[in-house]
């Protein structure tokens, strides 16, 4: 879906908020394809609640998230695209099992979440290498 240069999530104006707390004030941010990105910053700055918008986990009432070349809050656009979206909510990380490789606990969750195996297998070697961790 995505070209060489075009990015990946396109955020404009972006707000989010939970009752009286603002989680992310007009954020306009877009982030490119073909590169690791990281987010940085102190607690409660709302990077879990921008990457959980990214990833489709996390609906925005406020504004639209343009998502790999579609709004991701669109439900059609979420069930074509999430399957390419590999996202660890902050606190899930506890669930991992530390006596496994990296590859291991991919292979645990996803038999645990039903991918036949053939699409598991390339899955992984996706993520393991789009994400420099198969060495782990």
């Amino acid at each position: 879906m995505t070209e060489r240069g075009r990015a990946v999530a396109v955020l404009d104006s972006l707000t989010q908020r939970y009752g009286k707390v603002t989680a992310l004030d007009g954020v306009t941010i877009s982030i490119p394809a073909d590169c690791m990105v990281g987010l940085i910053g102190p607690d409660g700055v709302g990077k879990s609640t921008l990457l959980g918008i990214i990833a489709g986990a996390r609906q925005n009432p406020v504004r639209r998230a343009m998502v790999l070349d579609g709004d991701i809050s669109d439900a059609k656009h979420r069930a074509l695209v999430c399957p390419r979206i590999a996202y660890m909510p902050q606190g899930l990380g506890k669930n991992l099992y530390p006596d496994l490789s990296v590859r291991e606990n991919m292979e645990f969750f996803s038999r645990l979440f039903g991918q036949p195996r053939d699409e598991h297998k390339w899955r992984i070697a996706e993520l393991l290498d789009s994400t420099g961790l198969a060495p782990f």
